[in-house]
Parts: C-alpha cells; structure tokens; sequence
C-alpha cells in the first residue's frame, strides 16, 4: 500500500512540476507582452516630450526677442528717466509741489 501511495504521490509531484512550468512560460509570455504594450507608451511619451521641448523652446526664443526689442524701445525712456531722478530734478519738482501747497 505504501508503494501505491509514493508511485501516486510522485505522479503528483511530476504534474505539479508541469503546472509549475506552464505557469512561468505563461507569465513570460504576459511580461513580455506588458513590456512591449509599455515600451510603445514609452515611445510615444517620449515623442510627445520631445515635441513639447522643442515648442517650450521656441516659446523662450519668442520670448528672448521680445525682451531684447523691449530694452531697445525702452532706451530712449530709460535716459528721460535717468535724468528725472537726478537730486536736482528732484529738488525742483518738490519746489513747486511747495509752492502750489501754499
């Protein structure tokens, strides 16, 4: 009875080792389809980064310029102001803002 009982329990052990194996080969095979599935998404973030890099990019030369031609339009006011803030202006103008007070 005992030798029934291991022949039984080796056949036993011969199919849980099958299973075992089809098994892996299964989650192999749906690692490699998840792998492929997410490589694809990586590839298409990828270009839709790159893409979005290259507008940003454009965006900050957009702006570079806008920022240079601000300054050079600027200049002609920036010598106006300069000279406004000079004590002496400065001195005048609370002059009169005296002399309007009384």
């Amino acid at each position: 009875m005992s030798q029934v009982n291991l022949a039984t329990l080796g056949t036993i052990g011969v199919w849980l080792l099958v299973a075992a194996g089809l098994l892996l080969v299964v989650e192999l095979v749906l690692m490699a389809v998840w792998g492929l599935a997410m490589s694809r998404r990586m590839l298409a973030l990828n270009e839709s980064i790159s893409t979005q890099r290259a507008e940003i990019q454009a965006d900050l030369e957009r702006l570079r310029r806008a920022i240079e031609e601000t300054k050079v339009l600027w200049q002609p006011y920036s010598q106006v102001l300069r000279m406004l803030n000079h004590p002496l202006v400065l001195a005048v103008l609370a002059s009169v803002r005296r002399r309007r007070a009384r």
